[in-house]
């Protein structure tokens, strides 16, 4: 099992939903917002995953009983699913063509799965079914990611112009490489346990 703290479980979470990676992904979503209501937009859409992630935090446990699911595979599942998504921000794919959105973004692309997207929804379950008795600790945790969240695609513009797009990429791949390190090391963890439960039964 991995012990976080408080610390590195908020760096983790940052980590994963991912603010700076996510600045052209709300920009493409948000061109045809009126300057004026897209921070209202954006704000909107990070509450949403908020309460999303919030709602399991605490409906987690009782999820992975009714599926029938240990903590174990939780965390190698979880691992697996980092690692991919770490590849992908080190790695990430040719730009598709992307169909024109006319209309004002709710809930899908934005808060849904750009910030709650798999991988965060994996590691808040997985934090709480490891250390449930930290759970205010964990929430405490999200709030401060998403506080980041907000500064980061609220100030998005700005950022673009202030460090350009070489920069930008070169911040996401770096996440993306300490994303890879942090998903291995969960992978490793889980299989050293399956090992001593095999070993051990």
């Amino acid at each position: 099992m991995m012990n976080y703290t408080f610390a590195s479980a908020t760096i983790l979470l940052v980590l994963i939903t991912d603010p700076i990676g996510n600045i052209p992904v709300f920009a493409n979503a948000l061109k045809h917002v009126a300057p004026q209501r897209r921070a209202k937009v954006i704000l909107r859409e990070i509450s949403i995953a908020f309460l999303l992630l919030l709602t399991f935090m605490f409906v987690g446990e009782g999820f992975l009983r009714v599926m029938n699911l240990s903590d174990l595979s939780l965390q190698i599942g979880g691992g697996v699913i980092l690692f991919l998504i770490a590849l992908r921000m080190v790695f990430p794919p040719p730009e598709a063509q992307e169909t024109e959105q006319l209309v004002e973004p709710l809930i899908v692309p934005l808060a849904i799965p750009a910030i709650a997207g798999p991988s965060a929804l994996a590691t808040v379950l997985l934090l709480v079914s490891q250390q449930p008795e930290r759970r205010m600790e964990w929430v405490a945790a999200l709030c401060v990611t998403m506080a980041i969240s907000a500064v980061v695609l609220v100030s998005a513009e700005r950022i673009q112009r202030l460090i350009g797009s070489r920069l930008t990429t070169a911040v996401e791949r770096l996440m993306g490489l300490v994303l890879v390190s942090v998903a291995i090391e969960m992978m490793l963890r889980g299989a050293k346990t399956f090992v001593l439960q095999l070993m051990h039964p």
